[in-house]
């Protein structure tokens, strides 16, 4: 198989955007990101949003316009879907479907609705993805900063003979350009992703300082002991990691730290570990975790799974621990603002 190739700066033409109206549907995380930074590099955006979104205030006060969403589908010549997978088709099949053009480019920032079949296009428009490896207000951030947030790139459907250079153009307004745009798949970008936060980022990394902070406090210890060395300082160890690697992490850390990594890493992450993984990827490879999830998300299912799995991890015992240390951090106000937001 050869290797995926890297696209920046030189290898994209932003002019390819000029006379093109872009829709941004949905003005979340990513939505507000991809708008404001394609807006300040010249783009006209116009953003999409359902009837009596709360976002609306806040887009406009941002200096866009805000139309709803069949409206921007029509007006666009490039919509970039932008709200939650679950909500994806149903949007798409009443508001867009009806006000595709020829020669239009659906856009994604990640490829569960398209590579699971639950969105259709028709054969006479662009579908192509960037998705930003990175959350919406860093997109944002990189991009004011003069820098930018690498990015993936994908065609699923190149009816114009254009596709891939009208989604690089987008990744150089968006700044993802500045610092790289990896080529993928819309199949490979979903089940990497969906596998990396299911094994790695969030359900293994939570589970695991989860599971630290229970058999530190049943032992004994304070759990406030606990939740800084099973959780606290979990970002010191990513945020080396994110800047140099494992050596780079490893240099930085004890000796004493290091010898430890090195003989207890294998006696958790265990053959029958390696196993359980492979079992997760096999799930999403064959559709089966799509189908949970949306039977729970969708109107018969009525989240009903989801909410209890969300109320009963935040009575844990760490939340409460993890709010009474958290209020010792300088930075406490701007991560209430994040949630909050």
């Amino acid at each position: 198989m050869s290797e995926a190739k890297i696209y920046y700066q030189e290898d994209c033409n932003l002019s390819l955007l000029e006379g093109k109206t872009i829709a941004i549907i949905g003005y979340g995380s990513q939505g507000h990101a991809h708008a404001l930074n394609l807006k300040e590099s010249g783009c006209n955006v116009i953003i999409g949003l359902y009837e009596g979104s709360k976002s609306k205030a806040k887009a406009e006060a941002q200096g866009l316009t805000v139309y709803n969403t069949a409206e921007a589908a029509k007006l666009a010549d490039i919509i970039m879907i932008l709200i939650n997978d679950e909500k994806q088709a149903k949007m798409y099949k009443e508001d867009i479907e009806p006000n595709l053009k020829a020669g239009d480019m659906l856009m994604f920032a990640h490829g569960f609705n398209i590579h699971f079949g639950l969105i259709k296009p028709p054969a006479d428009i662009d579908v192509t993805m960037i998705a930003p490896k990175a959350p919406g207000h860093t997109v944002r951030s990189e991009y004011q900063a003069g820098k930018g947030t690498p990015a993936l790139v994908a065609v699923q459907q190149d009816a114009t003979g254009h596709a891939l250079d009208l989604a690089l153009a987008y990744a150089a307004g968006l700044g993802a350009a500045r610092a790289g745009v990896l080529e993928t798949t819309f199949r490979t970008e979903t089940e990497t992703d969906l596998f990396g936060e299911q094994a790695v980022l969030c359900g293994g990394v939570c589970a695991l300082m989860q599971a630290g902070f229970e058999t530190l406090v049943e032992a004994g210890y304070d759990p406030r002991n606990a939740y800084f060395e099973c959780v606290h300082e979990m970002k010191l160890i990513v945020d080396l990691i994110y800047q140099s690697g494992f050596a780079g992490m490893r240099y930085s850390i004890s000796n004493t730290a290091e010898y430890g990594d090195y003989v207890t890493g294998p006696k958790l992450i265990t053959d029958e570990t390696r196993k359980t993984m492979k079992k997760i990827l096999a799930d999403i490879q064959d559709g089966t975790f799509a189908k949970e999830f949306l039977l729970d998300m969708s109107d018969a299912g009525g989240q009903v799974h989801f909410n209890a799995m969300r109320k009963l991890h935040a009575e844990h015992q760490l939340e409460k621990v993890g709010a009474e240390i958290r209020k010792m951090y300088s930075w406490n106000k701007e991560e209430d603002k994040l949630i909050n937001n």
